[in-house]
């Protein structure tokens, strides 16, 4: 026994770089990929049952040997922190000096996250996390990305940043981009449906938001309130560049689709892109069907926001194991002016800043379904932002509050 363990890392080496030769090289600074044949993939497993897999296809340098690979370490660390309440496993496996971006507001240390994360099982006790998809890749040697979507129910049993406890059963959806190192998530962007969660608990959403922008660490300076020039589509005189795909890989097809609709308003391009019968899940608990419902939602959306710059951070991308085509993640952040009548109400000139998070299914070249994450609570907070009781009761006409 002891001497087949000795030789297992060995194997799990060869098997990596093998699997590593055959897989694509996109590594350009925007698009990943990590072959699924290095981990054991979720899938549609119970945790009951991925906890069970005792194979282990990937070495881990600096990591616990406890994890198998990195799919294992984002579900377990998950399960153990919000569901065994070990709050402490923090310590263990979060940086010291971790940058955490929620939404338009960004923390530095550990010791925000274990506040946020007592502050949020006093509010829930009960969460239960679903682990709907670990998206990953390895960037560099050592040197992991994930994009964890899971799904939650909680009881209100606690007063929480929303307001007091309600004591009501809430269902909701959250994105997590991690960037990990030697057992360690030193960066982290978390999208969760903040906007979807409020409207559960039955609180007024402007009121929340309202309280929000009061003690919203940017309050209380000036010269954070406003940005240092202004984002905007177009550069100058220079119209946006349409983005012409260099071949057919799902990385060229995410880019493409990104900047052709959201940033060159191309949106007739949705049939291009998404197949006839493509499934979105939006926030609040929205779900389109067909390219009709996917293009009414997108014009909405970016109405409110014409001419803001759509910026894609990052792509990573699967191959769905046992099934055909990808699963696929991409970071997106917007920053412009809130200037017209659309999905967030009557204009007030703001300047928001929105992260944003999605998931994909593609396949040949087309997708077939997408989960869409970001904060529209975030978004209504930078909204009012500095205004006063009567100029913020003039925006509260958010389609999404209704």
């Amino acid at each position: 026994m002891s001497e087949q363990k000795k030789q297992e890392p060995a194997a799990v080496v060869k098997d990596v770089a093998s699997a590593a030769k055959k897989s694509p090289k996109e590594h350009d600074g925007i698009v990943y990929y990590g072959n699924s044949a290095q981990v054991n993939s979720l899938g549609y497993l119970d945790y009951n049952d991925f906890a069970k897999i005792t194979e282990r296809k990937q070495k881990l340098d600096g990591f616990d040997p406890k994890y198998r690979d990195i799919v294992d370490y984002i579900l377990r660390i998950t399960h153990e922190i919000w569901e065994e309440r070990g709050v402490g496993i923090i310590f263990d496996t979060y940086h010291n000096n971790t940058i955490a971006h929620n939404c338009s507001l960004t923390s530095s240390g550990v010791l925000p996250v274990i506040a946020g994360t007592l502050s949020h099982l006093h509010a829930f006790p009960d969460r239960r996390i679903v682990g709907e998809s670990v998206i990953w890749s390895e960037d560099h040697p050592g040197y992991y990305f994930s994009s964890h979507r899971s799904a939650s129910t909680a009881t209100n049993l606690g007063d929480s940043n929303f307001g007091p406890a309600t004591g009501k059963k809430i269902h909701f959806r959250a994105i997590a981009d991690c960037a990990i190192h030697k057992n360690r998530i030193y960066e982290e962007w978390l999208v969760r449906d903040n906007l979807w969660v409020v409207k559960q608990l039955g609180f007024d959403p402007y009121d929340v938001a309202r309280r929000m922008a009061k003690t919203a660490p940017v309050a209380g300076s000036p010269a954070l309130k406003s940005p240092f020039g202004l984002a905007e589509s177009v550069e100058g005189q220079f119209y946006p560049q349409r983005y012409t795909e260099k071949d057919n890989s799902v990385g060229e097809m995410i880019k493409g689709m990104y900047q052709n609709i959201f940033q060159c308003k191309l949106i007739n391009l949705v049939k291009q892109y998404f197949d006839a019968n493509a499934k979105v899940h939006f926030i609040c608990d929205k779900d389109l069907c067909g390219r009709e419902e996917i293009q009414g939602t997108i014009i909405s959306f970016l109405a409110s926001f014409p001419n803001a710059l759509h910026v894609v951070e990052r792509v990573t991308y699967n191959d769905r194991p046992g099934q055909s085509g990808y699963d696929v993640a991409v970071r997106w952040r917007l920053r412009g002016l809130h200037e017209g009548i659309g999905m967030f109400g009557s204009p007030g000139g703001k300047y928001v800043e929105i992260m944003g998070i999605d998931h994909f299914w593609v396949d040949d070249n087309k997708i077939q379904e997408a989960w869409v994450m970001f904060d529209g609570l975030d978004v209504i907070r930078q909204i009012i932002q500095g205004d006063d009781e009567t100029t913020a009761s003039g925006h509260n006409d958010c389609e999404l509050c209704s």
